[in-house]
């Protein structure tokens, strides 16, 4: 059985080194189009059993001994192991029994950390489905090849997947527990910096909803003594389920200086764990648990003297499995913004340059992609700048700095706010809803809704609050929109694509009265 899957092991390498070695320079819309490769089993016959009878009997004997959800609250991400089953199989099995079998996920998204090589980003698997003795697991080609087009971090790199085991060795966990079909994206992080890694996380995000899973890949400290692991597995683990990810690296740092004998890793998949931290940091309805923790020498198989170690952690949502209500920002976020926008524009005003943000104390909300426009009125009331835009794949945060600045020195209806001004200046700050196309004028709130009107490559844009502000009817609120933004006649609007949008509007007047309060 050993030479049996050697060999396809080098079948299917000398197949991708020969299609795809230089996958990551290639241009991103031919990759779609690759012959269909489905991913056979590496590790089968190794790190589990490559029989599916053998196999089925393996995970059946696990799951016995492993507890079952330990929290009422929606499981949205689990991390499990990637070891041999006779080592890790119970701790993944623990990690897998948080979730409800009859739950139907839309997409399951594993990540693991490559093992077998390093390259920028993460590649993710679009060119077949992923099999194991269980059967096939259906990758979600569409979603994985949207991703690998909408974003550079995102490659698909053959190498990353050939013999790489942190993916594969989940999946027979899947297929036996869950009862209702599911697809995959396989994502496998190439990278080690933490700035690349955030931007993986802000792009995977907006499928961090109720209806899809996260498996996280990831085996804890590699070949220190027993004593040793369980003190440092601990420590880790401390750090993870304090959704921090500075707390993470800062304790994954102490560790290593430590010079611990043998110690080779404290966390091998600790690309993949930040990855989901940075989405869930700040969350307040996010919680982690710890469920269950061995290492190597817990088995009958294991030396003490150099161990790996093995947790199970869950991750759940007080909100995500009930029914999603949209974006919303509450006092905190709003005061966090508030400030934001005024610290940026006194920095940039006073010294020319971009005042640093520590982002690490912002809520999940702040650190999402969205639009936003940021308004400057003087002590009259008059407007004095206002800039922003739709849409954003930076997250709010940075949008609003960034909108700040250009509403305070780049609105070519003003000359740039000086020192002398800034104490005068109220900032009001407009966070936007997507936006909708409408076919009718009727579907327009007036109060409630925004416009934006497009017409022969020509835009033109308002707040919602503006109608209310200056008194207009709803036909005013579309002809002034028309003629004066978008500069395609009084009547413009009339052969036009109309879309309408919400906005959260909060200004340094009600940052006042909470400070009051």
């Amino acid at each position: 059985m050993k030479i049996i899957n050697s060999i396809l092991i080098v079948i299917m390498f000398l197949i991708f080194s020969q299609n795809f070695c230089n996958s990551q320079n290639r241009n991103k819309e031919d990759q779609s189009l690759q012959k269909r490769i489905d991913r056979q089993p590496a590790v089968a016959g190794q790190f589990y059993p490559g029989n599916k009878n053998n196999l089925e009997k393996t995970l059946e004997e696990l799951f016995s001994k492993a507890k079952s959800g330990i929290s009422e609250e929606n499981t949205i991400a689990i991390l499990s192991p990637h070891a041999g089953y006779v080592f890790s199989g119970e701790v993944a099995a623990n990690s897998f029994k948080q979730l409800d079998p009859d739950s139907k996920y839309k997409t399951i998204f594993i990540l693991g950390s490559s093992h077998r090589t390093m390259f920028s980003g993460a590649s993710i698997y679009n060119i077949g489905n992923y099999i194991t003795p269980l059967g096939e697991v259906k990758v979600d080609i569409p979603l994985s090849t949207n991703l690998i087009n909408g974003y550079d971090i995102f490659s698909f790199n053959g190498n990353a997947h050939l013999g790489e085991h942190s993916l594969e060795v989940q999946l027979p966990f899947l297929q036996y527990w869950l009862k209702n079909e599911f697809s995959i994206v396989p994502v496998v992080l190439g990278t080690q910096s933490p700035r690349v890694i955030e931007k993986i996380a802000r792009a995977l995000k907006p499928y961090f909803t109720s209806e899809n899973l996260f498996v996280i890949s990831t085996d804890f400290s590699h070949y220190p003594s027993h004593e040793n692991a369980v003190r440092i597995d601990n420590s880790i683990a401390d750090a993870v389920v304090s959704n921090s990810p500075a707390e993470l690296l800062n304790t994954i740092s102490k560790h290593e200086k430590e010079g611990i004998e043998n110690l080779a890793t404290t966390l091998c998949g600790w690309t993949s764990v930040l990855t989901l931290m940075y989405m869930t940091r700040g969350d307040k309805d996010i919680s982690y648990h710890k469920v269950k923790y061995m290492n190597s020498g817990d088995t009958q198989y294991g030396d003490n003297s150099r161990v790996v170690g093995y947790w199970s952690i869950s991750v759940t949502s007080k909100t995500k499995g009930k029914k999603e209500t949209g974006f919303s920002l509450d006092k905190n976020d709003k005061m966090d913004l508030l400030h934001i926008a005024r610290n940026t524009m006194e920095f940039y005003v006073n010294n020319g340059k971009i005042i640093s943000i520590d982002d690490e104390k912002f809520s999940n909300h702040l650190h999402t992609p969205a639009g936003a426009f940021v308004s400057l009125h003087s002590s009259d009331g008059k407007l004095r700048g206002c800039i922003g835009q739709f849409d954003a794949k930076d997250p709010l945060y940075k949008v609003i700095s960034e909108m700040t600045i250009s509403a305070s020195t780049r609105d070519y209806r003003f000359k740039p706010v000086t020192p002398e001004e800034l104490k005068g200046i109220e900032l009001e700050i407009s966070v936007l809803t997507p936006k909708k196309k409408i076919q009718s004028i009727d579907e327009i709130t007036l109060g409630k809704h925004g416009i934006y009107i497009v017409k022969d490559g020509k835009s033109g844009t308002f707040l919602p609050q503006v109608a209310g502000e200056f008194g207009w009817t709803k036909e005013e609120f579309l002809g002034r929109c028309s003629r004066d933004k978008a500069r395609i006649g009084w009547e413009g609007w009339k052969d036009a694509d109309i879309y309408i949008f919400e906005a959260i509007i909060f200004s340094e007047n009600d940052l006042k009265q909470w400070e009051d309060k």
